[in-house]
């Protein structure tokens, strides 16, 4: 606030019938009159300021250090005036936002040296009135007369006080003070204080925008840089800074320095880089960087950036992403993470308890794992555990079933393949690197296929199909098999040498009427998590039920317990099932048209497990009807 000159004579008469008669002249500028009647209710002294320290070094080194961007900024703004300050006698304070003097520029301040002013509170209530207190109470600038100020030794000269705002919130209080009686340019000294005050606000501001931006960058999972023609790099996020450190470019003690990149990459002249200098940008271009600790491939895309006039380009932005770190990023973003843990397999009977156990200590090797069990036994299950249960858990888990294509699409799912030139996809053994990769019905994978795997699992390395460049792969093989594949690689149906590397660590899960004891609580959890899936009310199994289920052999083993308890639960009225809720060939009935239709005809033969006489008690007819409609499917009888 600029204020008409006063007489100085005046406001010493208004000061002092103030103080000793306890009379507020109309004239008093209303704020000071406030602050005066403040510091008298506080009996702040009169003559000298009293200021003990508040704060020890080392809590005022702290607080400095907390604010050491604005401190240094002044610092850096006031030098360029400091003969100004000097034509005057002024001194320059920086104030927080609890009033206490965290900096002292140029003169001494209320004939204070700067080391006793720096640290100490100057509010209302440590000082009396000031320019500082009426600006921090009504949060706008203001410029005091020496005869206003409370305390008599700080009469002399003038102040102006003026807080500092950032996005719209209080942070500091900037003053000036005058140390003498001379004629002041007020509105040139208000002006410069305004000048300051803006200068900060802004850097203040800017420099929050830019610590937000790099949080942002830094958070990212990506590599950013910013580099100059020369191939110097002005600027790496915190992932930025790691592969610079990792081909060698930048120490890892802290250092700022950065090699140039030309002296680093080997091929820097044929990288997107050495080309975005040339006003020709990529995006998301895969790229090899050559260096001398190694060569490894990620996703680039560079954006030139170019001056107005001209169009010629300054430099360069930069954003690249490892391969292997791209994989490892879809994996998780599709989903691809364990499901189930070991523990959600139910089941505490002895066979299986021993089995669970053993796959827990398998999980902790770094062994390839084979499981073995018949269809429906949960070896897609006990694979999810294992992978949570290892130390992989936090890489992806891909599953790849063997059985569902062709073995030349099959080659290209797993191995990855170049379609041209310019378009190469990887296969699921480079997605699943740094975690697992399951391979369901491995007993199906064709030789040829199963060779080069174990070849590509010896050696750590493998090529996508159609190329010759090599990737290294890190992966852990998990797989499953309905059979026994050690007898089919003793009769030559298995590659010997993929077997050999998956049985390190054997898992065989048993069938489920081999675990009877456990079906009840499989039955139970099987219904639980129906109803929490589709959010309906639990029902509840009748122990005659359980002992109907407990007395079935079931071929099919959990997965068709799945399927005659999801029928069961569906389609039985009320919050009970009953023995005769339950269909052992789930939604396939003795009404159905089985004899017409070969589909529901072959549902029943697989939940009867490919037994006649089973299927025969199911469908109520006799084993001569039977063998008719299994010639008439070309099906055949067990």
């Amino acid at each position: 606030m600029i204020r008409e000159h006063r007489s100085r004579s005046k406001l010493e008469a208004y000061y002092q019938k103030f103080t000793e008669d306890g009379i507020l002249d109309p004239n008093v500028h209303p704020w000071v009159a406030e602050s005066w009647e403040r510091s008298q209710e506080l009996g702040i002294n009169r003559d000298t300021m009293k200021i003990e320290r508040k704060m020890s070094k080392e809590e005022f080194l702290e607080l400095q250090n907390k604010h050491r961007d604005a401190i240094d900024y002044l610092s850096k703004l006031s030098e360029g005036i400091r003969e100004f300050f000097q034509e005057y006698n002024l001194s320059l304070l920086l104030v927080d936002a609890d009033c206490t003097v965290l900096k002292s520029y140029s003169l001494p301040f209320y004939q204070m040296t700067p080391g006793e002013i720096e640290g100490t509170r100057v509010g209302v209530e440590e000082v009396g009135t000031s320019s500082i207190c009426i600006a921090y109470e009504h949060q706008t600038p203001f410029w005091m007369f020496g005869p206003e100020m409370w305390v008599k030794e700080c009469q002399l000269g003038d102040a102006c006080s003026a807080p500092v705002k950032v996005n719209g919130e209080f942070h500091y209080i900037i003053t000036l003070v005058s140390m003498e009686q001379i004629a002041m340019p007020q509105d040139a000294v208000i002006s410069l204080l305004l000048t300051m005050r803006t200068a900060l606000e802004q850097h203040l501001t800017e420099s929050l925008r830019i610590k937000a931006e790099e949080a942002i960058l830094d958070a990212t999972p990506f590599a950013v840089y910013h580099v100059m023609p020369g191939g110097e790099v002005a600027y790496a996020n915190q992932l930025g800074h790691t592969r610079l450190e990792g081909i060698g470019a930048k120490k890892g003690d802290g250092s700022r320095h950065t090699q140039n990149l030309n002296d680093v990459i080997m091929n820097y002249q044929h990288t997107p880089i050495y080309k975005g200098f040339r006003g020709v940008p990529s995006y998301n271009k895969e790229v090899t960087w050559i260096t001398p600790a190694k060569t490894y491939e990620d996703i680039t895309t560079v954006v030139p950036l170019e001056r107005d006039e001209d169009q010629a380009v300054q430099s360069v932005v930069v954003v690249s992403m490892p391969i292997e770190d791209l994989r490892t990023l879809v994996a998780h973003a599709a989903g691809y993470t364990a499901k189930y843990s070991l523990n959600s397999m139910v089941g505490d009977g002895s066979t299986f308890l021993s089995v669970r156990n053993k796959a827990g200590r398998v999980a902790k090797n770094n062994h390839h794992v084979l499981i073995q069990g018949e269809a429906g036994t949960g070896k897609q299950r006990m694979a999810h555990g294992i992978h949570q249960a290892s130390a992989r858990a936090a890489g992806p888990l891909i599953t790849l079933r063997c059985g569902d294509t062709t073995p030349e699409l099959l080659e290209q799912e797993l191995f990855g393949v170049m379609l041209n030139p310019e378009v190469s996809h990887q296969g699921r053994l480079e997605l699943a690197s740094g975690g697992t990769l399951f391979l369901d019905e491995i007993e199906k994978l064709p030789k040829n296929i199963a060779l080069e795997l174990a070849e590509a699992l010896e050696t750590g390395k493998a090529c996508r199909v159609g190329e010759n460049v090599e990737r290294t792969i890190d992966v852990r093989i998990i797989a499953a098999c309905d059979s026994d594949l050690k007898r089919l690689t003793e009769r030559g149906l298995f590659a010997r040498e993929l077997y050999e590397i998956v049985s390190r660590s054997i898992v065989r899960v048993p069938a489920l009427r081999s675990r009877r004891e456990d079906i009840p609580e499989l039955a139970q959890h099987i219904v639980k998590e129906l109803a929490e899936q589709h959010q309906m009310e639990p029902k509840e199994i009748l122990p005659a039920t359980e002992k109907v289920l407990e007395d079935y052999d079931w071929p099919g083993n959990i997965k068709q317990l799945q399927s005659v308890l999801e029928y069961a639960f569906f389609n039985t009225p009320g919050k009970t099932i009953r023995p005769n809720d339950i269909s052992l060939m789930g939604d396939v009935k003795p009404d159905n048209k089985w004899k017409e239709d070969k589909e529901v005809f072959v549902k029943a033969w697989q939940a009867a497990g490919g037994n006649v006489s089973r299927l025969a008690n199911l469908l109520n007819v006799s084993r001569v009807t039977l063998y008719r409609y299994l010639k008439k499917y070309g099906l055949e009888k067990k």
